[in-house]
């Protein structure tokens, strides 16, 4: 290899196997007498399982099993509180809750017997919404507890004071919905017994290890007698986490019939078991001195888990504090609810939390600069965290690439020459808006470990397999690793080759979330690449009868720097590290964990990097129809050095498209708690034709705990889109929209009340 490839734009290593149709999802395997699983869920949001009967069920032929909950093992699963069981029993919480499941020789067979079964309900009242579910005379979705999941209360400084220094004070209500994750591949889960007894498992995921946790728990037998393989992965957005119950019921129907067992869901049964973001609604209070320094704030916000709590409670955790962090903030006062709901589960999504809490803030800043008579560039950049700063959570900021986010951002979108041209009185006109927000590069909160092992083989030929559970899930993590190994081994990087997360053969790793893999991963394969090259030069030195640092790599061979003639390929020396006395293959392994701590009381460096984002939008809104359109976008990612641009800037992209679907259309529509709209004909997400020409750019901060100072850059660029969107059509046409999406309807009350207000001051 001549040149390294970090800094480059490199295609996905993956990319090949996907196009040409070679890549094999869970949906696609088949296993010798594999039977075919199928979920029997809830039609009502709660009841009382009165009966069920499966004798008929059974009874088909090809039928091999139908379960119910009595058939399920007793323990219960979840994240923060431990309280559903695989498949219902007694009472089911939310309309499509799991109840029975079969398996069958072939789907059709097993779409047959789910209606043989027969299920008596006794229909219960329904908490449909969180001011629902805190009415004391509410009935309880679980038993013997009231329907709050979970409560975080801060409060630093002295807020009050605070806002009796400030200049403006402003108060507003926010409100935001859940949105479904999208991805192209449902769930899927293949499950086996192995010869050994143990059960086998190949799953669409975004953690094999966390998969295998769960198995273990909710199927109760020991994380030994589990194997967890990733399948190739089409997309995760926080979807595939630790949420859904698709591997556990296939792991339960294999066990019970000894047989392989696929279970794939349809796109409605994933919009049903898939958890979604968490509905919020946010009441933020600024206090903001004329200069458009931020003195105080002050957040109340209540928060929809839905039936179970899964990671809301996590998630809830992010929005009331994680925005805290970009500001020079010293006074704060947050009290964050988390309620219960008959409503379908949500939780983990990209950005994960951020956004509900960003919509509030960006929108909040943007109406009181101009308030003010400022430039809501101007009070992020005063507010604007530095380098070397530590936050009022106590978070130690090694880099901040903020401010020239924002500039990038402004420079793109004509930023000052827009804003300030007068606007256009006709049926449609034209605004501009901006917002800001930052995320997080890995996370100390699921255990006091936030590290990653990357073990290393070199074969004989001098070829590298790289061995790491995290999990590529279309993001470019296996680019990443092999970039990463490729430069420090100096060969191409198809001499690499990523193996597919294995809990049997893989090191133990978290998976990807938080933002986490390049840098914990990354600064692992920085380490197991260094430690191979030294168990090769250590070789090589005795073979070519000189010492390990005059030695290089270069063109496949290791040669005296000095003297090039005199060299050994990487193959010679790799095989002879096997057929030596006392040899063995080489394979190296090393971890990294970051120096972090664990946070106490809501405060302490959960985080080894945080990455920061903008991005300014200009729409067009029709006043008529009320219809707005994103004519143009701009979003300026800050992830530490780029080690590929060519996938962040598709990273960045795509995560601005969800954005900008969250933002105006994508809704999922709950009647008395069903969901009405699971499918893609109904509920509209961004097509190509409905979004601009995407543009992104990149701010290379460079981390000082990063490898080669990178950060993470998959989740950050979807915060900004929503506030920037609403402070766009409020540019355009004096209407601030506060509830999530911003809908033709919206707009045009919005308008409505508008006008009427003009008119009432003018007759005033």
């Amino acid at each position: 290899m001549k040149v390294s490839t970090i800094g480059t734009a490199v295609p996905q290593v993956t990319a090949r196997s996907k196009v040409l149709g070679r890549a094999v999802y869970a949906g696609d395997m088949k296993i010798a007498g594999m039977l075919h699983g199928k979920v029997l869920r809830s039609p009502y949001p709660h009841a009382r399982i009165v009966s069920i009967d499966v004798s008929a069920a059974l009874a088909l032929p090809g039928v091999k099993a139908v379960l119910t909950g009595a058939d399920a093992p007793r323990a219960k699963w979840g994240v923060h509180h431990k309280e559903r069981r695989i498949l219902a029993e007694g009472k089911v919480r939310f309309a499509g809750e799991e109840v029975a499941a079969v398996a069958a020789i072939t789907e059709e067979i097993a779409r047959d017997a789910l209606d043989l079964i027969q299920v008596e309900y006794e229909e219960l009242p329904a908490v449909l919404t969180p001011e629902e579910g805190l009415d004391e005379d509410a009935p309880g979705v679980h038993d013997g507890r009231n329907n709050v999941s979970h409560e975080i209360k801060v409060e630093h400084g002295d807020v009050d004071a605070a806002f009796a220094s400030a200049d403006l004070v402003h108060e507003a209500t926010y409100r935001c919905h859940a949105q479904y994750p999208g991805y192209l591949e449902p769930m899927a889960t293949v499950a086996t017994i192995d010869p050994d007894g143990r059960l086998q498992v190949w799953t669409s995921t975004q953690s094999a290890f966390l998969a295998r946790a769960r198995l273990s728990m909710a199927l109760e037998i020991p994380v030994s007698q589990i194997r967890v393989i990733q399948a190739t992965t089409g997309g995760g957005f926080g979807g595939k986490m630790v949420e859904d119950a698709n591997n556990l019921i296939a792991g339960l129907l294999a066990l019970r019939t000894g047989k392989p067992v696929r279970v794939v869901n349809n796109r409605l049964e994933d919009f049903l078991a898939c958890c979604s973001s968490v509905p919020e609604q946010v009441t933020l209070k600024l206090g903001m001195r004329r200069d458009g320094t931020i003195v105080g704030k002050e957040v109340r916000i209540i928060a929809e888990c839905g039936a179970y709590s899964g990671l809301s409670a996590e998630v809830m955790h992010v929005s009331a504090m994680r925005s805290d962090n970009m500001h020079r903030l010293q006074n704060l006062r947050s009290h964050s609810t988390l309620v219960y709901t008959n409503n379908p589960p949500h939780g983990a999504f990209r950005g994960f939390g951020g956004a509900q809490m960003q919509f509030a803030l960006n929108s909040h800043i943007d109406t009181m600069a101009r308030k003010l008579g400022l430039d809501p560039v101007d009070v992020h950049k005063t507010n604007a965290i530095r380098a070397g700063e530590v936050s009022i959570h106590g978070w130690k900021i090694g880099s901040s690439g903020l401010k020239e986010c924002l500039d990038q951002c402004m420079d793109a979108i004509q930023w000052q020459a827009k804003r300030s041209a007068p606007r256009a009185a006709g049926t449609v006109r034209r605004g501009v808006g901006i917002a800001a927000a930052m995320h997080v590069s890995g996370n100390r909160t699921i255990g006091n470990w936030d590290g990653s092992t990357v073990m290393l083989k070199v074969n004989e030929d001098g070829r590298v397999m790289i061995h790491s559970a995290e999990a590529e899930i279309g993001q470019g993590s296996n680019t990443m690793l092999s970039q990463i190994v490729a430069h420090e081994l100096n060969i191409p990087i198809s001499h690499t080759h990523v193996v597919a997360p294995d809990t049997d053969l893989s090191p133990y790793a978290i998976g990807s979330l938080a933002s986490r893999v390049t840098i914990a991963a990354g600064n692992a394969a920085i380490l197991a690449a260094r430690a191979a090259r030294e168990k090769l030069f250590a070789l090589a030195a005795t073979t070519l009868k000189t010492t390990p640092d005059q030695l290089e790599i270069a063109e496949g061979a290791i040669r005296i720097r000095e003297q090039p003639e005199k060299k050994a390929t990487l193959a010679q020396i790799a095989a002879l590290h096997i057929w030596r006395h006392d040899g063995e293959g080489l394979q190296v392994s090393a971890t990294w964990d970051a120096k972090t701590e664990m946070h106490a009381d809501v405060h302490g460096n959960v985080a080894p990097a945080h990455s920061f984002a903008a991005q300014a939008v200009e729409v067009e809104v029709d006043t008529e129809t009320g219809r707005v359109t994103v004519v143009d976008s701009f979003v300026s990612d800050d992830c530490g050095k780029a080690l590929n641009p060519l996938a962040i800037h598709g990273q960045t992209n795509g995560a601005s498209v969800q954005a900008m679907g969250w933002a105006l259309y994508e809704e999922m529509q709950l009647e008395n708690g069903r969901l009405m709209n699971g499918n893609f004909a109904d509920y509209t997400m961004p097509t190509a034709d409905a979004v601009p020409m995407l543009r992104s750019g990149i701010v290379e901060s460079i981390d000082p705990n990063g490898p080669y100072g990178a950060k993470g850059a998959s989740e950050t660029a979807i915060l900004p889109g929503a506030p920037a969107i609403a402070n766009a059509v409020f540019d355009a046409i004096g209407v601030r929209i506060t509830d999530l999406p911003i809908t033709p309807e919206k707009v045009l009350a919005g308008l409505r009340a508008k006008r009427a207000a003009e008119g009432d001051a003018v007759h005033a």
